[in-house]
């Protein structure tokens, strides 16, 4: 073994893997840095990393390294990570039944919001003049934009536009789950009613004018409120 100051392990090979690990209980191969990265793969005509999750030798005869694993229906995942990750290309899924699954609720975008102080969760946000969001201040506001995502057990899923700015910007969901800040005191709010923007700052309430709710609609309640204020969750739909 030579010693590198860059990388922990560096394999090279022409024809077969330049690193190869196996184990019976551990892991196969782990790659770990203190302040660069853990493993890194480079191809020039092939994949620069490539995991897959096998269960069983093929009992193939011949040398080990001939030998082949064989995939086995409902096995381990091919890859988990825990952290951030980052990707500055292209994400292609294919295969029969390719599925993308979020565990979390909503798709929301970041917006900049007037003020350097962050805005509580659950709040239903208006459009400035700027293009800067504000909290809601009045009933039927055709300027609704949506609410501040990440209240009570929902937490966006996918996060649009969150490049780096000076100012404060937060996540507004526009589809999907979300909870509400809502305010029971201007009619009782059932399953299923349509929500807009209400007199009580960052509230919404039950659209009960149909000719003034058009355009200012935020989303249908998933959860009744029959006085007073709370927070429940409703399904974002603008209209």
């Amino acid at each position: 073994m030579r010693e590198h100051t860059n990388f922990g392990v560096s394999g090279i090979s022409n024809g077969f893997p330049g690193v190869s690990g196996t184990s019976l209980n551990g892991r196969g191969a782990e790659g770990l840095s203190t302040n660069r990265e853990g493993v890194v793969g480079i191809s020039k005509q092939s994949t620069g990393v490539f995991w897959i999750q096998r269960s069983e030798w093929s009992g193939c005869p011949g040398p080990e390294h001939e030998r082949r694993w064989r995939p086995r229906q409902g096995g381990r995942l091919a890859g988990l990570f825990e952290g951030h990750v980052e990707v500055t290309g292209n994400i292609e899924v294919t295969g029969k039944g390719s599925d993308i699954r979020l565990t979390n609720a909503d798709c929301a975008e970041d917006f900049d919001v007037c003020g350097a102080i962050k805005v509580e969760p659950g709040t239903v946000m208006v459009l400035g003049d700027e293009g800067t969001l504000f909290e809601s201040q009045q009933a039927y506001d055709k300027r609704v934009a949506g609410v501040i995502s990440g209240a009570g057990d929902y937490k966006p899923a996918i996060v649009l536009d969150g490049g780096k700015s000076s100012g404060n910007r937060q996540p507004i969901a526009l589809m999907g789950k979300v909870f509400c800040k809502v305010d029971a005191q201007f009619g009782t709010i059932q399953v299923g009613d349509l929500l807009t923007t209400s007199p009580t700052a960052g509230h919404a309430m039950v659209a009960s004018e149909p000719v003034r709710a058009f355009g200012t609609i935020i989303g249908k309640a998933l959860r009744p409120l029959v006085s007073g204020t709370g927070l429940i969750p409703i399904l974002v739909a603008l209209q």
